[in-house]
């Protein structure tokens, strides 16, 4: 079965995502629960690819009793602990982070921290259970301390920040906690999603200073940053932004599209970017139709702003600096205006 777009993976992680709690909350005695961690122990191991890693990663939960809990982890702790004895490159066991989740739920904390101790490299996740455990004793500072220990070259930052932000924020510490991680746990599928995940776990802070901060850690990158400063309203940013760096030119010609009748300045510098970028060769899976498109909805707000010669001189000046197909496209177009005036 090919998996490489990754679509399998996504399926049965969202699947167990929904799955999981059910099996956690089910209503089971201990032999019933038991019979099912059976049959799941050999499913996992049946996993060639770990599609079921979310379910050991939580298994120490899914046992549900403490009885059931001590009896996993009497039988996984020696082959983990043998395992990460060894000084050989290569070894691996499956049921680590199941043995770690497992002495978690039974609160016996000081034996995951030993285990951690053993292995020859941080790695982050058998690192986080460490964490946990110290959440769970009361260590705060030094769960702290823990995770930035666990940072290195393979080590997902953004997990380490959101981590530590949720320690301090737990704690009250909400400025601290941004000034410190707040920006690198950002995370989502658009700069937008950035922003706004920001946003909404500090809704103390203005929105704009949080814009800001978060521009400054795209250096480089400004032009993708429009979107959100368009949406907060802050339309002098957002040209700013767009000029700064490349910016989508089909985002741009959306939004001088969506505000001509409220906001005309703003969609003639919108579409101009638009206009700026496509002539540069900016764009994915750009056509004709695209170009023609931001030229309607720049000559669009000029004509609302009575600015239509000015504006034709600033694209007659784009396509004039560029050998682009769309700076070319931009000649025939002013050049089939010039030739209608004329009739």
């Amino acid at each position: 079965m090919d998996t490489s777009s990754g679509a399998l993976g996504n399926a049965v992680w969202r699947a167990l995502d929904a799955l999981i709690p059910i099996i956690i909350d089910a209503p089971a005695d201990e032999r019933t629960r038991a019979r099912w961690l059976e049959r799941l122990w050999l499913a996992v191991e049946e996993d060639g690819v770990e599609y079921l890693s979310p379910v050991t990663d939580r298994w120490g939960e899914i046992c549900g009793s403490e009885a059931l809990v001590n009896r996993w982890a009497e039988d996984l702790c020696p082959t983990l602990r043998a395992c990460w004895s060894d000084d050989r490159p290569g070894s691996y066991f499956r049921g680590s982070t199941a043995c770690l989740s497992c002495l978690l739920a039974a609160g016996r904390d000081q034996e995951v921290l030993d285990l951690l101790e053993l292995p020859r490299h941080a790695f982050w996740p058998y690192r986080r259970y460490g964490i946990q455990a110290l959440l769970a004793m009361g260590r705060k500072a030094e769960a702290i301390q823990y995770a930035e220990a666990s940072r290195g070259l393979n080590t997902p930052d953004a997990a380490i920040d959101q981590v530590c932000e949720e320690i301090l924020i737990s704690s009250g510490l909400h400025e601290e906690a941004y000034r410190r991680y707040g920006l690198g746990a950002a995370t989502g599928a658009s700069y937008v999603a950035r922003f706004r995940a920001v946003a909404k776990r500090y809704p103390m802070k203005d929105k704009s200073e949080i814009l800001a901060d978060l521009i400054a850690t795209t250096p480089g990158e400004e032009g993708k940053w429009f979107a959100t400063a368009k949406d907060l309203g802050l339309y002098d940013l957002a040209l700013t932004l767009a000029s700064r760096s490349p910016c989508d030119p089909k985002t741009l010609t959306r939004a001088a599209r969506d505000n001509l009748t409220d906001h005309p300045e703003f969609a003639l510098g919108a579409g101009l970017a638009a206009l700026h970028w496509l002539s540069l060769g900016w764009g994915y899976e750009i056509t004709g139709a695209d170009v023609l498109n931001a030229c309607d909805r720049a000559m669009e707000a000029a004509a609302r702003l009575g600015v239509i010669e000015e504006t034709e001189c600033k694209i007659r000046d784009m396509a004039a600096a560029q050998h682009s197909d769309a700076a070319k496209l931009l000649r025939d177009w002013l050049s089939r205006r010039a030739h209608a005036r004329h009739l």
